[in-house]
């Protein structure tokens, strides 16, 4: 079946069940029944011409013209359980694939593509769990409004909140309202996270853990500890927690200047696993003990890896939103579940179509610079390979460059279609291969 046949049955079937949900939701029976229900349909379908490469390796970005098609649907259900308390279940199917197999770039140009670990289609629980609120202001409440998962809530200005479960880390750190969702702005891996932010997550971007949350009036510090990934970007999470975890910190600082409402974050993370050093790697290559240059499996539990975040959101104008994020780790141990970046720097700008009188439409423009350490540089040079690039060699190294540009369209309600060009200069940091034009066309349902 072609792919815009694929794509129109896809669609028409999401419809369809929104039309069936929407008409529950409407009902005053559901209405305030203490449930939460979402729905989102996400297909993306893109592709590149043929580049110049000299050369290309098992992970390379492949040369040849190519297209690729991704497909990813959740239901979100939330539900209030007593004061406070509230338990979330999100099921999550997910199919097609990213080009070259989601394989040769490092920031790689479709973020849905790393719920995908099998093009078939498949089935699995993204979220599952709890989440308690705790009033530290008896005085002074507000109400939340509902989400996807957020049911809705009056709370306390000042409160607690925890979380226990099955959750993505993301969905709690690096947050940023201008590049943060695939499937509704910036498409690019190191442009919904910071790049160099190796969070704790098995190949669909989920885990286990715990987040604690203290929430103010102007600002949040939140601290999270959850599980790592069994093999680098593997699917099974390692419950030996006293030897492998992953700890985070972030604190949030939400502002006005001249009633422009800006959001500055910082943040802060400590990885330990079984993730493989690259410089012994290489010199158990050169003297012939261990060949295998392994950074996908490792043996060992101990490795280490301190990462930092920075990012910032400001308002410009009643219609205008910019971001900017900086982030850097230590690069001395394999990318363990997120993407192979050391360091990144990335900015943008949003559009809102108010201006055109096209309230729901947006434009959107971004650049993106990602950076290796030394020691991954030499890894990849000697013919190491990751779970994202290697190209074989690496005489040439320079940083990967890369510049977003997308329209947003509301169809119809609920629907948007969005047309997103991403050009990637030298891929997996190798000054010898591309540049890359690539070319994307995404429709995306939600209520």
């Amino acid at each position: 079946m072609k792919w815009y046949n694929k794509l129109l049955c896809c669609s028409v079937s999401a419809i369809a069940c929104i039309s069936r949900v929407s008409a529950q939701e409407n009902d005053g029976l559901l209405k305030d029944s203490g449930w939460s229900y979402h729905f989102q349909f996400t297909g993306i379908l893109q592709g590149h011409p043929s580049f110049s490469a000299p050369y290309s390796g098992q992970n390379s970005l492949q040369p040849a013209r190519e297209q690729a098609f991704s497909v990813t649907s959740t239901l979100y259900l939330g539900r209030k359980l007593w004061k406070g308390a509230s338990a979330y279940f999100d099921p999550e199917m997910v199919a097609g694939k990213g080009v070259s197999t989601t394989l040769g770039v490092a920031g790689f140009p479709n973020g849905e593509t790393f719920r995908i670990g099998d093009p078939a289609p498949s089935v699995y629980i993204a979220r599952l769990f709890l989440r308690q609120y705790i009033d530290l202001d008896k005085n002074n409440y507000e109400e939340i409004s509902e989400d996807v998962t957020q049911v809705r809530e009056r709370v306390s200005v000042s409160r607690l909140r925890l979380s226990l479960g099955k959750f993505g880390l993301a969905d709690f750190f690096d947050n940023n309202s201008v590049s943060h969702d695939p499937r509704s702005d910036f498409m690019n891996w190191a442009l919904m996270n910071n790049g160099a932010f190796d969070y704790a997550a098995n190949t669909r971007g989920y885990t286990y853990g715990f987040v604690a949350e203290l929430i103010k009036p102007t600002f949040t510090l939140r601290l999270a500890t959850a599980l790592e990934p069994t093999f680098s970007n593997g699917p099974r999470l390692d419950w030996h927690y006293t030897r492998t975890n992953s700890e985070n910190i972030e604190f949030e600082k939400r502002y006005s200047i001249h009633n422009r409402k800006g959001v500055l974050r910082l943040l802060g993370y400590y990885n330990i696993n079984k993730a493989p050093n690259y410089m012994d790697a290489v010199s158990e290559k050169q003297n012939g003990t261990d060949t295998s240059l392994d950074a996908i499996y490792g043996k060992n539990y101990g490795s280490k890896k301190l990462g930092l975040g920075f990012n910032m959101e400001q308002e410009l104008g009643n219609s205008i939103k910019s971001f900017l994020r900086i982030g850097w780790n230590d690069g001395r141990t394999a990318t363990w579940a997120f993407a192979e970046i050391d360091n990144t720097v990335s900015a943008g700008i949003r559009f809102a179509g108010k201006s055109w009188k096209r309230n729901a439409d947006n434009i959107g423009m971004a650049i993106l610079s990602n950076g290796i350490s030394s020691d991954h540089q030499n890894f990849l040079n000697a013919g190491g390979y990751g779970f994202m690039i290697g190209d074989g060699k690496l005489p040439n190294y320079t940083r990967e460059n890369i510049v977003e540009i997308f329209y947003e369209l509301k169809i119809i309600p609920a629907v948007w279609g969005t047309l997103d060009y991403q050009f990637v200069g030298h891929p997996a940091y190798n000054a010898d291969r591309g540049p890359v034009h690539l070319f994307a066309a995404r429709v995306h349902i939600a209520w």
